[in-house]
């Protein structure tokens, strides 16, 4: 009995040794990060990076779809909803009728890479060829040039921001009134990583995806308006917008940020989270933060 009992303050006296005391002025809690595929790799390094600074705060980051995190943010079931659109009127209308009022901040940019297998000699497309290709009107390569190949679209599913933008400024080029779709042959896969995998084993395929998920296993198309001047998905041409599917990337709150949530925002914002997003193949800020009321 005595041995028992000198093994159990043993015990008590070596977990209440490693147990690590909180400092009562750190910030404790938990944040549900939730949303976009495209920033979810970004906003992962950023998370691991702000809990080394805060190492009493836990920062969940999850991903599928844009239109996952913002029903999210409207169910009030994540402190962030992460999206690579913007929130369409109708959603901002939906949370506002539930008491959810979304604050939006742009963290980062992107340029939307169109990707093709390396077999194929296409190197350049204008907006309003892609047009013709993800509406159908066009099926063959050989008729940009490329071989005598019918051509395999493929697109991300239906809940991703990358999908909405990609349909508004290429299937519909911008047209409000316009109901365009995809074509019905089009192959619908759930993640980028999936579209990389196609189109490295697919030499007739052709599929778009954030810049964060280019890679050497497939070439990027060069893309222009017109055809007067064809440019690659990089930093600068997307900075100054000659890249013609530059766009924002966003996290969205519950009004205006408070507590660990506007801390987690604002080390996004600051130089070491727009490292990661540098890090992961993305555009940061710049001195300028970009922020709507």
């Amino acid at each position: 009995m005595k041995l028992k009992l000198l093994l159990i303050a043993l015990m008590v006296f070596w977990v209440g040794g490693c147990e690590q005391k909180a400092d009562p002025n750190e910030p404790v809690g938990f944040l549900q990060v939730k949303g976009s595929d495209t920033i979810v790799n970004a906003g992962q390094k950023v998370s691991e990076e702000f809990m080394k600074d805060y190492p009493h705060i836990f920062v969940a980051i999850t991903g599928g779809g844009s239109g996952v995190g913002i029903a999210s943010l409207i169910s009030k079931t994540c402190n962030i909803a992460t999206a690579s659109r913007e929130m369409k009127p109708k959603e901002i209308e939906l949370a506002n009728k539930r008491g959810v009022f979304p604050k939006e901040f742009v963290v980062a940019y992107d340029g939307v890479a169109v990707i093709v297998n390396h077999e194929n000699p296409v190197s350049q497309l204008t907006i309003e060829d892609l047009h013709k290709i993800f509406t159908g009107e066009i099926t063959n390569w050989k008729e940009f040039g490329g071989k005598d190949l019918p051509i395999v679209t493929l697109s991300r599913e239906v809940s991703s921001g990358t999908y909405s933008y990609f349909k508004e400024e290429v299937v519909r080029l911008g047209k409000k009134d316009s109901v365009e779709e995809f074509p019905s042959d089009t192959l619908l896969l759930s993640s980028s990583q999936a579209i990389v995998e196609e189109v490295v084993t697919n030499e007739a395929a052709i599929g778009y995806l954030g810049m964060g998920y280019v890679s050497e296993r497939t070439k990027s198309l060069n893309l222009g308006r017109g055809g007067a001047q064809f440019y690659p998905p990089n930093i600068d041409n997307v900075l100054n917008k000659t890249y013609p599917l530059s766009r924002g990337l966003y996290f969205y709150t519950n009004g205006q940020p408070e507590g660990i949530t506007k801390l987690f925002i604002d080390f996004t914002l600051g130089a070491k989270g727009q490292q990661q997003f540098i890090d992961t193949g993305f555009v940061p800020l710049g001195a300028g933060v970009a922020k709507k009321d």
